[in-house]
C-alpha cells in the first residue's frame, strides 16, 4: 500500500529522518531542512525545467549542490543533433543561495553571475522562466509561459534511503502548456502553447555518493484534454511510495512500480524500443527511439553524472483510476538512465 499524504506535515523529525515519507497529488510538506544532522556539503537543491515541442528540446537549470550554484541552459534540436548552451558557476555555496521551499505553490527564485541571470515566478495559473546569457560567444535570452490548469496535480514523493539522515525529495509537474521564444545571436525559435509542453523537476534531499536513476517523462493531449506521466525508479526505498503517476485533464492518477522488460545497457542497445509495464495491468507502453542525448560528466568515473536521455515516440494504454483505458498513439516522450557520483 502506498502512503498518500493528505494534510500538511514537516518533512523532517527531530532526528533528521523523514517523518513520514509517502506520495501526494500537491506538495504538503514543510521542507524543514535545518532539523537536518547530515553535513550541509551533502546538500542538493535544484529547480529544473524541460520545455519542449517534440523537435526542440530546452532545459533550464538552477541549482545548488552545496560543492557549488550553478545556473544552466541548454537547446538541443532533436532532429538534427544541434547544441547550445550556457553555464555560469559559483564554488563552495552550503550556505547561500538556498532555493525556494516549496515549488508547487507561488514562490520566486532568481539568481545572477556575471553576465548570466535566471529567474523563475511562480503563481497558481502560471511558470514564468527567463533566462540570459552567452553560449560560444553570442547572447542567449529565453522566456517561457508555462500555463497550469485550474486545480493542477502533480506528484510529490518524499523518499528514504538506507542511510540515516540521507533522503530524496522531489515534485513533478507535468503537461504545462507553454509559449515562449528562444534568442540565441541573430536567431529566434518561437514555442506555441499548441504543441509544447514544460514539466518542472523540482529536487532537495541528501544523497548517498553513488546512485543509478530510470526517469521517463512526457506530455500530450488525448482527445484534446492534457495527458502525460511521470515514471521513475531505483532511486531510494520505494516501499513507502513510487514516483510513478499519470495525469489526464489535470488529476492525478497513482500506479505502482514500472519496470523495463530488458535494460537498454544490456544487450539490446539505447536505439532499440524500450517496453515498460507496472505490476497492476495498468500501463503498458513501448518507446521506440529517434534520439539518444548521451552526456557525460563524470571524469576518471569519480565523480558527476552521465547520462543516456533517450527520445522517442511512445505507443499503448494507460488505464485511470475509474477503469478508463487511454490509448497512447505515438506520443513524443523520453526516458533516460543516469549514473550520479557526488
Amino acid at each position: 500500500m502506498q502512503n498518500e499524504i493528505t494534510a500538511r506535515q514537516d518533512l523532517l523529525d527531530e532526528n533528521g529522518n523523514l517523518a513520514n515519507p509517502g506520495w501526494c497529488r500537491r506538495n504538503l510538506y514543510n521542507y524543514n531542512i535545518e532539523k537536518s544532522a547530515v553535513h550541509a556539503m551533502r546538500l542538493k537543491e535544484w529547480d529544473f525545467y524541460q520545455v519542449c515541442n517534440g523537435e526542440i528540446m530546452v532545459q533550464i537549470n538552477l541549482f545548488n549542490i552545496s560543492l557549488a550554484t550553478c545556473a544552466t541552459f541548454g537547446f538541443l534540436d532533436l532532429k538534427s543533433g544541434r547544441k547550445f548552451d550556457a553555464m555560469s558557476v559559483e564554488l563552495f555555496t552550503p550556505h547561500k543561495n538556498r532555493l525556494n521551499k516549496n515549488g508547487d505553490f507561488p514562490n520566486h527564485i532568481a539568481y545572477r553571475r556575471g553576465k548570466t541571470s535566471i529567474a523563475f515566478d511562480v503563481t497558481e495559473a502560471c511558470h514564468h522562466i527567463r533566462f540570459s546569457g552567452f553560449g560560444k560567444g553570442k547572447p542567449i535570452t529565453a522566456e517561457f509561459y508555462c500555463k497550469r490548469l485550474p486545480h493542477h496535480e502533480s506528484i510529490t514523493v518524499a523518499t528514504p534511503f538506507p542511510k540515516k539522515g540521507h533522503f530524496f525529495y522531489t515534485n513533478k509537474i507535468n503537461c504545462m502548456a507553454t509559449e515562449g521564444s528562444v534568442t540565441y545571436g541573430d536567431e529566434k525559435f518561437v514555442f506555441s502553447p499548441e504543441n509544447t509542453f514544460t514539466v518542472l523537476d523540482w529536487g532537495r534531499g541528501i544523497w548517498p555518493y553513488g546512485n543509478v536513476w530510470y526517469w521517463a517523462n512526457g506530455s500530450t493531449k488525448i482527445d484534446g484534454k492534457p495527458f502525460g506521466f511521470e515514471l521513475t525508479w531505483g532511486f531510494g526505498d520505494e516501499s513507502h511510495a513510487t514516483e510513478t503517476a499519470v495525469f489526464y485533464d489535470g488529476v492525478c492518477h497513482k500506479i505502482g512500480d514500472v519496470s523495463l522488460e530488458a535494460d537498454p545497457e544490456i544487450g539490446k542497445g539505447w536505439m532499440n524500443p524500450w517496453h515498460f509495464t507496472d505490476k497492476e495491468g495498468r500501463l503498458d507502453l513501448t518507446m521506440t527511439p529517434f534520439y539518444d542525448n548521451y552526456s557525460n560528466m563524470m571524469p576518471l568515473d569519480l565523480y558527476g553524472i552521465k547520462t543516456h536521455q533517450v527520445h522517442g515516440l511512445w505507443n499503448g494504454t494507460v488505464t485511470l483510476d475509474d477503469g478508463t483505458v487511454l490509448k497512447i498513439r505515438d506520443m513524443y516522450a523520453f526516458c533516460e538512465k543516469a549514473y550520479n557520483k557526488w
